[in-house]
């Protein structure tokens, strides 16, 4: 029997293979339930720094007969013959961070959460919350708030905007994301 094996992933590959197709949720894990409070924590503590914990997963060629979406995001088959990752433990987490990331809207009965309000709080220091979620659009012009989504994916001119110090900032915890 072989012993599972431990790999570091770095969170731009884990991501990837989410939006390809290769990290699936099995039917027997339960529904995302985590708010977009409790998913701006996680990510609060990622920024800082702190562990959030391991995701264990089942790697293989078998294909189960019923999978969930990510935080309701349709996402590609696998091709044939591929290996699969079905998420064992980590589920909540993994999809916070992949629907926090996307800025996506996800519906649970008659409410909408919407994980695109998600800001990192650029004057914040690190004994504050960093991350916060608004549950309407702020004013952003003054730039003390950059979008989660903007920090990862924004365009370098965009970025380049902010002041020096600021940049800093969003340097550092682009490097920690």
């Amino acid at each position: 029997m072989q012993l599972p094996i431990p790999r570091p992933l770095q969170f731009s590959s884990l991501m990837a293979d989410i939006e390809n197709g290769t990290i699936k949720i099995p039917q027997f894990q339960r529904d995302f339930v985590w708010d977009t409070k409790k998913s701006a924590s996680l990510i609060d503590s990622i920024v800082k720094g702190y562990p959030i914990g391991t995701f264990i997963f089942w790697k293989t060629k078998e294909e189960l007969r019923s999978v969930k979406n990510i935080g309701g995001i349709a996402l590609p088959e696998t091709e044939d013959g591929d290996y699969i990752e079905y998420v064992l433990d980590g589920q909540q987490r993994l999809t916070s961070l992949f629907a926090s990331m996307k800025g996506v809207q996800i519906q649970r009965d008659k409410k909408i959460e919407d994980f695109s309000l998600m800001y990192l709080d650029l004057d914040a220091d690190e004994s504050e919350q960093v991350v916060i979620h608004f549950q309407e659009l702020v004013d952003i012009s003054n730039q003390r708030y950059i979008k989660l989504c903007d920090l990862l994916t924004g365009e370098l001119t965009y970025l380049a905007s902010f002041s020096k110090e600021r940049q800093k900032k969003i340097t550092y915890y682009k490097q920690r994301l």
